[in-house]
């Protein structure tokens, strides 16, 4: 079993380390808190994953470092550069091979499903961000100073997932006190959503198979769905009445975007959640043998976690 580097704790950076540490690796996770699930063979490291100094240090005699990091979306322009600077560089020090986690905000509005073939075209400042990250990589791979993959996902559900996610707490916890949901696109648009359990499995996957270098993926991924249909499907599962999906008024996203960041920068994202908005996964699911979590079983998951979460509150 190898050394391998996870930077970011949060909800797919922790259970990348737990999969990891299942499979009997040595896992290092590092995050500017130290945080993160306090299993045998995972060391939580506090450092800034901006020093590249101190996070090549930490990458010495490692497999796989994975690029988790997350930064609030109205920190991207600041913090992504440094971060992905840092990332890139100490894989190249240490020749670790680098699994970048991504998203699909590099693609343009889709038309049609989206495929890791599409060019990269993003309509807003975060994807461009996010483009230019990958672009370097793959650059610096086919210099043959690194060897990276991109692992693309679209907006993820399950365990774990809070206050960036839309299926998060703005979503479960109301469906299950029975209270409408105020939902910031078109809740009648098919959309793609991604298990975060799953998302970890294809970055694990991704880098122990050399099939994966070079290129991007999409992790496995489920068919389409309304967030009508999610919410229907989750409640049908949990045992409530459904209390249903209402669109908020495009308006009151703008001005509540004034006092709240994060709603502000779903703004230039805005496409994705008024029209059709899926990805196609089918290339990394054939390629690896991996298939995504079945709905229920992956929806039925979120809302034991959820529940559980409450009653400890509580």
């Amino acid at each position: 079993m190898g050394k391998h580097v996870v930077v970011g704790a949060g909800q797919v950076g922790s259970q990348v380390a737990r999969e990891l540490s299942g499979q009997g690796h040595e896992v290092v996770l590092v995050s500017r808190s130290g945080s993160g699930p306090d299993l045998p063979g995972i060391r939580r490291t506090a450092a800034d994953a901006a020093d590249r100094e101190r996070l090549t240090g930490l990458a010495q005699g490692a497999e796989v470092l994975y690029n988790c990091v997350n930064p609030p979306y109205h920190r991207w322009a600041q913090d992504w550069p440094p971060l992905a600077g840092s990332l890139l560089g100490a894989a190249e020090s240490t020749g670790a091979g680098y699994v970048i986690l991504g998203n699909l905000y590099g693609y343009a509005a889709p038309d049609r499903p989206m495929r890791e073939s599409d060019p990269l075209a993003p309509p807003s400042a975060k994807g461009a961000i996010r483009a230019r990250m990958w672009q370097d990589a793959l650059a610096a791979h086919e210099a043959g100073r690194v060897r990276v993959t991109e692992i693309r996902g679209s907006d993820y559900y399950g365990p774990g997932c809070l206050d960036q996610a839309h299926l998060g707490e703005r979503f479960v916890p109301r469906l299950l006190a029975g209270k409408t949901v105020r939902y910031v696109g078109d809740p009648a648009q098919p959309h793609s959503w991604t298990y975060v359990p799953d998302v970890a499995r294809a970055l694990v996957t991704a880098a122990a198979d050399d099939r994966a270098w070079g290129r991007a993926w999409h992790v496995p991924t489920a068919g389409a769905m309304t967030v009508h249909e999610v919410a229907d499907r989750m409640c049908a599962l949990a045992g409530v009445p459904n209390p249903g999906v209402k669109a908020m008024p495009h308006w009151l996203v703008r001005a509540a975007g004034a006092f709240s960041p994060m709603l502000g920068e779903l703004e230039e994202l805005r496409y994705q959640f008024v029209r059709p908005f899926v990805l196609d996964s089918a290339d990394f699911q054939a390629t690896f043998g991996m298939a995504p979590t079945p709905v229920d079983e992956a929806l039925s998951a979120t809302v034991g976690w959820w529940r559980n979460r409450l009653a400890a509150a509580a």
